[in-house]
């Protein structure tokens, strides 16, 4: 990645509340409601937490708890942790960090990996490769706001949670900079 950040896009309203947030996805991706699990799924949060060195924002926890693994327009992977299988969690992570770190950052641009304060932790990505990451700075991982990082070389940010972040990109609310276009459908993985 080479090229400065665009800017940043702030939300009109950050949604705090993780039940909130997913009831925008909801609303933004026709028929995911329909893959939402009859009750959520019990994940080791400490375990997962443990491994990672840090605790995760309670948008993703909630969406892991609600959902299985999917994928958006058959392009954004959203990859999450699946009750039984928390052990593993940490090597995808470590697996991503591992590109984001080989591929992708800039430590001359302030792009630097997690664990390093205020670190980029990846948490999904396209089959075109964008990147897309928590920026960890904050107090708290509710604080951590989004980094896109397109195949092309552009990334920016995005004020507001990954869940919210999803629900935006997908109902054309967030410009998709360095992003293709892409129709909205959950395709279970």
């Amino acid at each position: 990645m080479t090229d400065a950040p665009i800017e940043t896009q702030t939300p009109k309203r950050r949604i705090t509340d993780p039940a909130e947030a997913l009831a925008a996805l909801e609303r933004a991706i026709p028929g995911l409601a329909d893959y939402r699990r009859s009750a959520p799924a019990a994940l080791d949060w400490a375990l997962v937490e443990e491994s990672l060195g840090t605790a995760l924002p309670s948008d993703y926890r909630y969406l892991a708890e609600w959902y299985p693994t999917f994928a958006i327009g058959d392009y954004i992977l959203v990859s999450l942790p699946e009750p039984g299988e928390e052990h593993r969690v940490h090597r995808g992570f470590q697996r991503s960090l591992d590109v984001l770190v080989d591929a992708w950052l800039e430590p001359s641009l302030g792009l630097l990996a997690y664990p390093t304060p205020g670190g980029l932790l990846p948490w999904s990505q396209s089959d075109e490769s964008d990147q897309f990451m928590w920026s960890t700075a904050g107090q708290t991982p509710q604080e951590w706001f989004v980094t896109v990082a397109g195949r092309g070389g552009a990334w920016w940010h995005y004020a507001g949670g990954a869940v919210q972040f999803l629900a935006e990109l997908c109902d054309s609310t967030v410009e998709p900079w360095g992003l293709r276009i892409f129709d909205p459908e959950v395709t279970p993985c």
